[in-house]
């Protein structure tokens, strides 16, 4: 029969429990009790054919054990008589309802999580009414937590790294694997003027709220002796913070990216010239590089539907920036070598050019075989030093 069970009205209170509303009581939330629960019963003709299995059900529910109030109404059957039966289930109250699933422990650790934060940082109450369940999962770091809160109040914008925080117990370690919660409820707390809004997501944290951040970093090589930034006969393969290389304004006209270490490790001579090892998806690192406006931008890239994204995205710093082995020819010249794209992208890219927009095409509806790539590194440097060639 699908009659309802003690544990189906006990599931009914657990989603209570899982949607995080029992515990938002406890911060003044919506008062929901009493609360009328689900329950679905006998019906007339199966009272009479399954007297029995009624009794039975009757039984269980109405048992010692039970947290809820039973609403009975009487039927008069023809054969049977006169029948008290379950009509409604109320749980009268948040205590009843926390005893029914268990959790008036946590219930009581909430609470106090709740009072310390009233205690400390009132204006964070909110988080704890919205978030309930994650404040229980934060119970041992929460008063770390309050405590890096209340430190920002005092030095917002203080611009220090993390490490430099100086709180007992604390450490950067702690405060990064928690930055996702911080940034919640820090920005329940500060002032408007304090929050960097541009800032977004884990990577923008730092900026978000005033932080020092590890500084971006470009690796490049001069690929004319000539212009060698350093006085020495080695390889001019040298790594500089963004802002110091933003003010190098290195006499190159042509600025090569590759994707590959050992592309980048490989690339000839040519003069004033110079090769920047890429980074993938992002170029945070040269967006704020003024002088690269001025210089040829080549970029080489996987032939596959992800290295045409990362070549959409470089043109939206760089408009002008051209691809390199990026073709038809190319492709085609080493079909022996393609391989498998994993995870191809299918978006529309809007910064490739008529040729490009063809062959991305072309591989991200599989026009050409399922899913293949054509990976940076397995083109011949013959082939590599034929097209600088010409560039």
């Amino acid at each position: 029969m699908s009659w309802t069970t003690p544990a189906e009205l006990k599931a009914q209170v657990q989603k209570l429990w899982d949607r995080g509303i029992l515990l938002s009581a406890l911060t003044g939330g919506e008062e929901i009790f009493p609360r009328r629960l689900t329950l679905k019963g006998p019906d007339s003709r199966q009272l009479s054919d399954s007297f029995s299995e009624v009794r039975d059900w009757i039984a269980r529910l109405s048992g010692p054990a039970k947290q809820y109030r039973i609403v009975w109404r009487s039927i008069n059957h023809r054969i049977l008589g006169i029948n008290e039966i379950p009509a409604e289930i109320w749980i009268d109250s948040l205590d009843d309802a926390l005893g029914l699933i268990g959790k008036r422990r946590a219930a009581e650790q909430f609470a106090a999580l709740a009072a310390l934060t009233c205690e400390h940082e009132s204006e964070l109450l909110p988080w704890l009414a919205k978030r309930p369940l994650r404040t229980l999962e934060l119970a041992e770091e929460w008063h770390r937590l309050l405590a890096i809160v209340a430190w920002l109040q005092k030095h917002p914008r203080p611009g220090i790294y993390l490490r430099q925080i100086d709180l007992p117990g604390i450490h950067s370690k702690f405060i990064e694997g928690h930055r996702s919660v911080l940034g919640e409820l820090f920005d329940l707390i500060l002032p408007p003027e304090a929050i960097d809004t541009t800032a977004t997501g884990s990577g923008g944290f730092c900026r978000r709220y005033g932080f020092r951040d590890k500084p971006l970093r470009v690796r490049f090589r001069i690929l004319d002796s000539k212009l060698a930034i350093l006085p020495t006969e080695t390889d001019q393969d040298i790594t500089l913070t963004q802002a110091t290389f933003a003010k190098l304004e290195i006499a190159v006209d042509k600025v090569f990216i590759t994707e590959n270490e050992i592309n980048f490790l490989a690339f000839p001579q040519i003069p004033q010239a110079m090769v920047i090892f890429g980074a993938g998806y992002g170029f945070e690192n040269l967006s704020g590089v003024d002088w690269l406006h001025g210089r040829n931008i080549y970029y080489w890239g996987d032939i596959d539907t992800h290295g045409f994204a990362i070549l959409n995205q470089l043109r939206g710093f760089f408009p002008h920036a051209a691809s390199l082995l990026m073709d038809r020819p190319t492709l085609i010249e080493h079909q022996a070598l393609w391989g498998v794209e994993p995870s191809p992208e299918t978006g529309i890219l809007t910064r490739l050019t008529t040729e490009e927009s063809v062959i991305y095409d072309q591989l991200r509806k599989n026009e050409l075989g399922g899913q293949l790539r054509l990976e940076q590194e397995k083109i011949g440097f013959n082939w590599l030093i034929e097209a600088l060639e010409r560039v």
